[in-house]
């Protein structure tokens, strides 16, 4: 018999891999790219709660004074007859038609019926006039035909509802004799189907600015609110004053007065600006022509 032969040894097992140390296992094969990323969720982190909690305070701080948006002079007084930014055109020196008493002309507006379909507005623009002046039309039916203006002006956005409210009920608008339509007036003045400016009327317009509640020339967002206010208002204006089929160099001349002062037209500047209707004021196209719409001016320098 043949002896057994041996099998032959087969190959080793292969050793089993290290096994890496715990801290390793738990940052991964790259150290460095794990920190960043825990840096980074870390700032992301801090980010969302802070705002978060900016949002939480913004939610439980009390709500900002409405801003209105007003003519210079508006708060916290009236001043009505401001000079003149142009010697050769001065309806307010002495001479002319008797005016209302000054104090009246700062108080809110009043509104009152008068004969032969006349509503005498008399007074300050305020917050509520535009409503008030809603509530009288719709009280006193088709019986008012014209109002009748003696105002220094208010606020912008009052006086552009009130000319709507006009226009829509087809009223024409007077300023009388001796009578003052300034600042935010005119706007509403150009509401009228008709317009006319008796002899001795003064109309004038100057810049506007925002103010918020009670304290002028402040918004709620600091100066540069008020400045980017009052230029959307202005152009809202422009825009007011060519649908009522008025020249927009109406509101031009008012972006180019301070605040301190106001650019009174002539009788013939406002037939040639359209500001009032030649047919109702009589005024020929020769009177016109004689005295030419005033070309805008230099932007006059801060004082």
């Amino acid at each position: 018999m043949a002896p057994e032969m041996a099998a032959p040894p087969g190959p080793e097992p292969a050793a089993a891999p290290p096994v890496a140390p715990l801290w390793r296992r738990r940052v991964g094969a790259d150290p460095e790219a794990v920190a960043l990323q825990a840096v980074f969720a870390l700032l992301l982190g801090l980010t969302v709660a802070v705002l978060g909690w900016d949002l939480i305070e913004r939610l439980r701080a009390p709500a900002p004074p409405p801003m209105e948006t007003a003519i210079p002079g508006e708060r916290p007084r009236i001043e009505p007859f401001l000079p003149s930014i142009r010697r050769e055109v001065d309806p307010t020196r002495t001479g002319g038609p008797a005016r209302a008493p000054e104090e009246r002309l700062r108080a809110a507006m009043t509104i009152e019926l008068g004969p032969q379909g006349r509503l005498e507005m008399t007074g300050t623009i305020v917050p509520g006039t535009a409503e008030r002046l809603r509530a009288e039309l719709e009280k006193r039916g088709g019986y008012a035909t014209r109002i009748v203006l003696n105002s220094p002006g208010g606020v912008v956005q009052e006086a552009l509802a009130m000319a709507r409210l006009v226009r829509e009920r087809g009223l024409d608008s007077r300023v009388p004799a001796g009578g003052l339509c300034a600042s935010s007036c005119p706007l509403l003045f150009a509401g009228g189907v008709r317009r006319v400016a008796e002899a001795g009327a003064a109309i004038g317009v100057h810049q506007v600015f925002a103010v918020p509640g009670a304290v002028a020339g402040v918004g709620t967002g600091g100066a540069g609110e008020g400045m980017a206010r009052a230029q959307a208002v202005s152009a809202e204006a422009q825009r007011h004053l060519l649908a009522m089929g008025v020249d927009a160099r109406v509101w031009i001349h008012a972006m180019e007065t301070p605040p301190q002062e106001l650019f009174y037209f002539s009788p013939a500047e406002l037939v040639a600006l359209k500001l009032v209707t030649a047919e109702a004021t009589g005024a020929s196209a020769e009177a016109a022509a004689a005295e030419p719409a005033p070309a805008p001016r230099p932007a006059a320098r801060p004082r």
